[in-house]
């Protein structure tokens, strides 16, 4: 029965993109809201770097195991790396209290930076939401200390857009949570 609960799901995914006369629907990730981290320790996070099928405004779902499908009526609100970045930074303020979290940008203070680089940010032909790639924490002045990669997997609770991207979301947190338990420790020691 689920053998064909999935293709089922991931032919209503396509059939809104393949529809005449659809409106474009925008999506924003789901998160926490943006609040001032006032921690001792900053922590810069860098432009997120996205594989280039990722870097549009289209979601993105993975067919099979070799093809991937680019939405044209269910976008991003925005573009996805900022959009990512934005979602990170105040996932990983709430994760780690002790230290203040936020965007890089030219001309801030020396600091320890952390760089993602997100290879898989889509739906998946079995009903899973999966976020994927490599990370890596540069000190203040640009020495690696530490390097790793995140992946995390997330159920879609329903059918459609709207639950895939809860579910990315759900993932989100999931690599926050990854990410922030790497970093806790290296940023409490490493001023």
């Amino acid at each position: 029965m689920s053998r064909l609960i999935l293709p089922l799901l991931l032919l209503a995914l396509l059939a809104g993109c393949a529809g005449g006369g659809a409106s474009t629907q925008r999506y924003a990730l789901p998160g926490p809201e943006a609040a001032p981290s006032a921690g001792e320790t900053r922590l810069l996070i860098a432009p997120l770097h996205l594989v280039e099928y990722l870097n549009q405004e289209g979601i993105v779902l993975q067919l099979d195991d070799i093809s991937r499908h680019q939405a044209r009526e269910h976008r991003w609100i925005e573009a996805p790396g900022p959009h990512l970045a934005r979602g990170l930074r105040d996932r990983l303020a709430e994760r780690l209290p002790r230290a203040r979290v936020a965007l890089a940008r030219s001309g801030d203070a020396p600091a320890p930076r952390l760089r993602l680089e997100v290879e898989r940010f889509e739906g998946r032909y079995d009903g899973m939401a999966i976020a994927g790639g490599t990370w890596r924490l540069e000190s203040a002045e640009g020495e690696p200390l530490a390097q790793g990669r995140f992946h995390a997997e997330r159920p879609l609770a329903g059918d459609g857009y709207p639950a895939l991207v809860r579910a990315l979301g759900e993932s989100w947190d999931a690599v926050a949570d990854q990410l922030a338990a790497a970093l806790a420790p290296r940023l409490m020691t490493d001023r």
